[in-house]
């Protein structure tokens, strides 16, 4: 590998994160963070070769208020509301197209970020 490239063409960050019970906020981990990463490297099985592509949990992303959250770098990619159901298509869009999903992202007028 050329040191001039970068280690993963994609890294899918996974919020799996969960709040102590009873907290004021919902967090992603309770609304199955994890099966979402197991779900996205089942998908990820068989990607070609040549692209080098990883997923994994990830801590708090603070839009938890969205839904179950997922990040794809280096594109500054995020989606909200992500379901199981969802994987195949980010991963067949994105990932495999580059074609983020646009239905499910994280717009600046959809949050308090602007």
């Amino acid at each position: 590998m050329n040191t001039e490239e970068p280690v993963y063409h994609k890294h899918i960050f996974v919020c799996t994160n969960q709040r102590k019970e009873g907290a004021a906020r919902l967090s992603c981990g309770e609304a199955h963070g994890l099966e979402l990463v197991s779900a996205f490297k089942e998908h990820l099985k068989n990607k070609p070769a040549e692209l080098r592509v990883r997923a994994q949990k990830a801590g708090c992303l603070d839009i938890c208020d969205f839904g179950p959250t997922v990040a794809v770098y280096p594109d500054g990619v995020f989606y909200v509301n992500v379901q199981p159901e969802d994987v195949p298509e980010i991963v067949h869009e994105h990932i495999l197209n580059n074609r983020p999903v646009q239905r499910l992202l994280l717009t600046r007028s959809s949050t308090k970020l602007q």
